[in-house]
């Protein structure tokens, strides 16, 4: 939920701001490109057009307190970031130390970004999508380990965090195809009940989703990175381990499916009485 709510608090302003920026050089438009990712329509596209489009008469200049309280918001969102790669790796934290890394990292997400909008944009056919996110899977991969490798200080071996970039890059591609299909319907339903501020609701359920599968994924690469380490020294448990740990985990599942079994006979005997 800390990795979600950063990334909304410095992705959305951003995005607005470099809007504000190419739209003086390029066609740009944020709203645009969300828009047409997700095939939104009626209220959910008007309300994601409201929130990303400067007020009517407003100006796009950005003020000194304002680029200072966009870089603190992306510097956040950074940091969450970081910690999830010392926290997972069990490394010494670094803070503030890493700040010269963490806005090198935010400049390569922008990269990152545009970069699979265009694949969106050259082989994004059809209704899903699914050629333009099988390209997709490489760049994520590649980008996601080097994001592990330079927000840790360089302190975690791109090797290590190649189990990590595979499965969250795989697992990532399926959230992109089940958000393709999911996401129009919330961002209709929010913004019908909510307006503009439904917009933000839906983003930021859209935005949990995806960060939890990043920490899943870490969590996953650490443990088959560290096995992968151990097979490769030489280390094995004994038979008996293996087989002393099997039958831990048979019997916590025969255990939960007792409890579970019991919970329902009682809540059934119960429902009568009601």
């Amino acid at each position: 939920m800390a990795l979600a709510s950063s990334a909304l608090t410095a992705l959305v302003p951003l995005s607005i701001l470099i809007g504000a920026v190419l739209g003086k050089f390029v066609h740009y438009d944020a709203a645009e490109r969300v828009i047409k990712r997700y095939n939104l329509t009626g209220s959910g596209a008007t309300a994601v057009s409201s929130l990303f489009s400067p007020a009517q008469g407003a100006g796009t200049s950005v003020g000194i307190f304002g680029v200072v309280f966009l870089t603190i918001s992306v510097l956040s969102f950074t940091r969450a970031a970081q910690r999830l790669f010392e926290q997972t790796w069990e490394l010494k934290p670094l803070s503030v130390r890493n700040t010269r890394n963490g806005l090198w990292w935010i400049l390569t997400l922008g990269g990152y970004a545009v970069l699979t909008a265009l694949l969106s944009a050259v082989v994004g056919r059809g209704r899903l999508g699914l050629a333009a996110v099988a390209c997709q899977v490489l760049v994520t991969a590649a980008f996601l380990v080097w994001s592990g490798w330079i927000l840790s200080a360089k302190r975690i071996g791109q090797s290590d965090l190649l189990p990590f970039g595979i499965t969250a890059a795989l697992l990532t591609a399926a959230y992109s195809v089940g958000a393709t299909v999911y996401l129009p319907r919330l961002f209709n339903s929010y913004a019908s009940r909510y307006g503009v501020v439904g917009a933000v609701f839906a983003m930021i359920s859209a935005i949990f989703a995806a960060m939890f599968v990043i920490v899943a994924s870490a969590a996953l690469g650490r443990e088959v990175g560290d096995e992968l380490g151990r097979i490769r020294r030489g280390h094995r448990p004994s038979d008996h381990e293996v087989r002393r740990q099997w039958d831990s985990v048979v019997e916590q599942t025969r255990s939960r499916w007792r409890t579970a079994r019991e919970q329902v006979s009682h809540r059934r005997i119960k429902s009568p009485d009601r």
